[in-house]
């Protein structure tokens, strides 16, 4: 048994890697969503880690391709812009003829300061560039006596007509 685990994780060593193209964990390299020929093209969706990116594509919502920054912005831990893998999104905005780039970083204090940056960075270099960032507020199901105070506002300050 216990052979068994330390072969598999022999194995996740040797042949698990990062797609040359958007980053991802990925046994093939490009992996299979850079290689779908299905996927929308011209549209990036920038998350900040290999399961923010499983739990948009498993919405099912998203059929464009990715890409995976490893991290988000912390000075406090010493993490800059040089840590992560952007300056690798703006060699793809150029060759892949980008139109769109999605911010899904996380709604954290992290998350937003990556997005602010990127945003300002890309709005500078891009001037075609639509920048979107997903949306925030309250979820299916939650109860706004619970919610805090940021997500109230951000809920608020996004609301939406539901006029027909």
């Amino acid at each position: 048994m216990s052979e068994n685990l330390a072969k598999s994780l022999l194995d996740i060593k040797t042949k698990v890697s990062l797609c040359s193209i958007c980053f991802n964990l990925t046994d093939k390299d490009p992996c299979l969503i850079c290689s779908d020929q299905n996927r929308k093209v011209g549209s990036i969706c920038v998350v900040e880690g290999p399961g923010d990116q499983l739990a948009l594509e498993e919405s099912g919502n998203y059929r464009g391709r990715y890409h995976i920054l490893h991290g988000a912005l912390s000075p406090l831990d010493g993490v800059g812009p040089e840590r992560l893998k952007i300056k690798e999104l703006l060699k793809r905005i150029d060759k892949e003829d980008i139109s769109e780039v999605i911010l899904a970083t996380n709604p954290t204090t992290e998350g937003e300061t990556t997005a602010s940056f990127l945003y300002d960075l890309l709005s500078k270099q891009y001037e075609h560039l639509l920048i979107t960032r997903i949306a925030r507020g309250v979820p299916m199901g939650g109860d706004l006596k619970y919610m805090d105070r940021m997500t109230l506002e951000h809920a608020l300050k996004n609301r939406v007509s539901i006029n027909p």
